[in-house]
């Protein structure tokens, strides 16, 4: 675990950072030598981590693997040693060359290929919406005209006698607001013909007595 973790920093800080300055230095400075000399370490480091996928897979089981790991990456970077432009110009340069018409050829065919693909998975992608979009139409369609037929007339006629009886129940509160109305104009009518008399009773009154006062009033001068 140890052995790991000290490889993965090792590869990280020493295989990946430090180049990368390095590369960004040769960059700024035009200068064309460090320029070559970096881009071969990145091909040799790309392939480098290739392999490290399936080596730290089925190879990791082997003692001090990561021990070698570590080597082989001070071995790449070493100005020493110049284990990166060794692999190059030995092995990879060579086979590259040799190999760089049928490399470009298949990279050629993969980008038609994916490209054809592409869109033929596009199109069928889109027949597909459609198809499911008509599909969903049609079915909503159907719903709608099924609930259509279910409101049948008897369902009208319901409604109908629903809306008579709202009618008839609102027409009764209308009639006896009515008689209420009727029967407060007679109250009213009662209570005036009752004041009526009574004014009509108090002038006969005064009518009688009156003149009986006046007598009296006439006897005692």
């Amino acid at each position: 675990m140890v052995s790991w973790i000290i490889s993965r920093i090792v590869v990280l800080v020493f295989g990946t950072l430090y180049p990368a300055y390095s590369s960004y230095k040769a960059v700024k400075s035009k200068d064309v030598k460090e320029y070559v000399k970096w881009m071969m370490y990145w091909i040799i480091f790309a392939l480098f981590m290739t392999v490290e996928v399936f080596t730290d897979m089925f190879l990791c089981w082997i003692p001090f693997y990561y021990e070698l790991k570590i080597a082989f990456v001070v071995w790449l970077l070493s100005p020493y040693t110049k284990g990166s432009s060794v692999l190059y110009r030995k092995f990879v340069h060579p086979t590259l060359s040799s190999k760089e018409k049928d490399i470009d050829d298949y990279i050629c065919n993969a980008k038609d290929k994916s490209y054809d693909t592409l869109v033929h998975f596009g199109r069928k992608g889109l027949n597909v919406a459609a198809t499911a979009a008509v599909m969903a139409a049609t079915k909503g369609q159907g719903v709608l005209s099924e609930g259509l037929r279910s409101f049948s007339m008897q369902d009208l006629s319901s409604y109908n006698s629903d809306a008579d009886e709202s009618s008839s129940g609102t027409s009764q509160p209308a009639t006896g607001a009515a008689a209420a109305a009727a029967q407060q104009h007679r109250s009213r009518t009662m209570m005036r013909s009752k004041s009526e008399s009574y004014n009509k009773g108090t002038k006969t009154f005064d009518q009688i007595f009156k003149p009986l006062q006046t007598l009296e009033n006439g006897v005692c001068w």
